[in-house]
């Protein structure tokens, strides 16, 4: 059974930075693409960040410059840098991954404001 634990998430200000990571476990995830999923209340979940198993990336505009998501095969795990946060970047961050069928983590809360 495939699992992902976020952790990192918290309160800050405008501007500010945060890391989040996204541990796997009963899986390994070297073959496998991963994402970074988000949820502000009242919104649909929306992508932030893939990562493909050679390492590749994309952002959707929203993000593209100030997030980066990065992984570490030997660790399991896949991190999300965030840079310049913003208000509107307030939301339930999920790490999520498909191996067959399609597997979310609990998600953290990150929240920005003065």
């Amino acid at each position: 059974q495939v699992q992902l634990v976020e952790s990192g998430g918290g309160l800050l200000q405008p501007g500010g930075s945060l890391t989040l990571s996204c541990a796997a476990s009963g899986t390994i995830i070297r073959y496998l693409a991963m994402d970074w999923y988000r949820q502000a209340p009242g919104k649909q979940r929306e992508l932030v960040a893939v990562i493909t198993s050679s390492g590749g990336t994309n952002y959707p505009d929203s993000v593209k410059g100030r997030f980066t998501i990065s992984r570490v095969n030997a660790e399991n795990t896949v991190y999300l840098q965030m840079n310049g946060l913003k208000p509107e970047d307030t939301a339930v961050y999920y790490c999520h991954t498909k191996a067959g069928s399609h597997y979310w983590g609990q998600g953290t809360q990150v929240t920005v404001s003065s």
